[in-house]
């Protein structure tokens, strides 16, 4: 019997280490890859989907077209110059190409539309295109290579410089498949840039140095006759760029649209296998195999409604309500395995107003702009959404009002203003109460020796016998017989005088 005895913890332990080993749903295996760097990305959102080796650093070789042909053709949108521009090649056409390089033959002093310089640079992969292009834009060469730098800075790389147009070998032009993997989703965006590398074969008219020229594009992934590549045909294929150097090895830039799902993949450091049909090139290869292994394991899902209510936001002075909820203006849709729990995703909610340490004052406006919401899943943002009101907020009139008033009085000028004017008021109040009180004392005084004067000036007259008239302004003789009247003392007189006495004009 003992050597059953440990048996039910054996069986526990093995139980406990099958469901360890049970690989989650989430953890879908990676597809099979020979390049050396990889990053898949969603195209409608610019998250990665894999990666491989993405943030070593490579060699672009002429991936670097896409940034040149992105300057033009966001030079066109800014309306600095315009595709139907005519370009005369300059002297230094050549001055840092070499005669194995690709080329569309294009020498010094021909000339030809941009947008056929673009046709050149993209679909033959011309490396004298493209210093054409620079100088034209910029001015000159160096100055172009400025502006893609820049421009690489912008975009969020941090592991790329560009010594050069065009991508021929040059230790120091370099690159991460994750920073490149940043300029052709950006160039993917706009839709001139997407024509002419989703362009299969064209024809470049006759210039005054040159016949037509029939041109190719090098990209298997949507020319069957691609002198190079070819054997690769993907029919969800749109674009993007191939390139090869010795150092750079096999490098691939593509996008991909199938059942609503769109794709960009970058493929750097590729290999030529040799195997019994021939050489097989992993730049094509591999992106073929991600496109396959995330359109058959991953599918949009909806994180987030227009109907859901994500928050209640407070709303001060409002008529008709305290509060005010808030929902996405757009629905978000993420790209994630098919066997994914939503659960795993986080909801980071901000409201501008909370942000910003304010209150949210009425009115506030149906489907006005309060704040954003970001889906999050291990620390990236996989979309997002404003947040909208779902309904209108009216202002209370009465309650602004007496909100205004308040905050008015707490401004320390305005209170300062109010304890001055107090203090002039009362200061006034003071002053009239003390002028009448003493007004009045003053006017009696005055009557009184007014009344004593006159008193003395009838008992001075009695000496002198004149005529009176014992009334107040009584008449008088004077020598001549003729009458004269006593004078008067107004009370408005007197209230004058007293005035200018009581403020010292006197």
């Amino acid at each position: 019997m003992k050597r059953f005895q440990y048996l039910p913890i054996f069986c526990v332990f093995v139980l406990l280490i099958s469901i360890i080993s049970v690989p989650s749903a989430y953890a879908l295996e990676d597809p099979a890859t020979e390049s050396k760097a990889i990053v898949l990305l969603d195209a409608a959102t610019g998250n990665s989907i894999y990666t491989k080796n993405a943030d070593e650093r490579a060699y672009p070789a002429s991936l670097t077209k896409v940034m040149t042909t992105l300057l033009a053709v966001e030079a066109i949108e800014r309306g600095e110059v315009s595709p139907d521009d005519t370009v005369t090649c300059a002297e230094n056409i050549h001055y840092d190409t070499i005669e194995e390089g690709s080329t569309a033959n294009i020498q010094a002093g021909e000339t030809m539309t941009l947008k056929n310089l673009l046709y050149c640079a993209m679909v033959a992969s011309a490396n004298e295109a493209c210093n054409a292009i620079a100088a034209y834009i910029s001015g000159s060469i160096p100055d172009f290579i400025v502006l893609m730098n820049d421009r690489a800075e912008e975009l969020g790389c941090t592991g790329t410089h560009f010594a050069n147009t065009h991508g021929l070998p040059n230790t120091g032009h370099y690159t991460t498949a994750a920073d490149f993997a940043k300029i052709a989703y950006e160039a993917y965006r706009h839709k001139l840039f997407m024509e002419i590398c989703n362009t299969v074969e064209t024809t470049v008219p006759a210039t005054n140095m040159s016949a037509e020229r029939k041109l190719g594009n090098t990209n298997g992934l949507i020319n069957p006759n691609s002198q190079m590549y070819s054997g690769y045909i993907y029919e969800y294929a749109a674009g993007i760029k191939t390139g090869h150097t010795d150092d750079a090895g096999y490098c691939l830039a593509s996008t991909a649209h199938k059942d609503g799902i769109d794709l960009l993949c970058v493929v750097m450091g590729g290999k030529a296998m040799e195997s019994a049909d021939g050489t097989k090139y992993s730049s094509f290869t591999d992106t073929i195999g991600v496109y396959n292994w995330a359109f058959a394991n991953y599918s949009y899902r909806e994180i987030l409604k227009l109907t859901d209510l994500v928050e209640e936001v407070p709303v001060s002075m409002g008529s008709n309500g305290s509060f005010v909820t808030v929902h996405p203006k757009d629905t978000v849709r993420v790209l994630i395995p098919n066997d994914d729990n939503l659960e795993n995703f986080e909801q980071i909610i901000t409201i501008y107003s909370e942000r910003d340490g304010q209150e949210l004052v009425a009115p506030v406006e149906a489907y006005e702009v309060l704040g954003e919401i970001q889906i999050v899943r291990d620390g990236v943002v996989c979309g997002s959404s404003y947040l909208v009101a779902s309904s209108t907020i009216e202002l209370s009139y009465s309650e602004y009002i007496g909100h205004k008033i308040a905050n008015t009085l707490k401004n320390p000028l305005v209170i300062l203003f109010i304890v001055v004017v107090l203090a002039l008021i009362i200061g006034y109040i003071y002053l009239l109460l003390r002028y009448r009180k003493s007004k009045k004392e003053y006017l009696k005084a005055r009557k009184r020796r007014i009344e004593e004067a006159r008193i003395r000036a009838e008992r001075q007259a009695r000496q002198s016998n004149p005529v009176r008239d014992p009334r107040r302004g009584a008449a008088r003789l004077d020598q001549d017989g003729r009458t004269e009247t006593w004078p008067e003392n107004t009370g408005g007189q007197a209230e004058r005088d007293y005035f200018d006495e009581f403020f010292g004009k006197k």
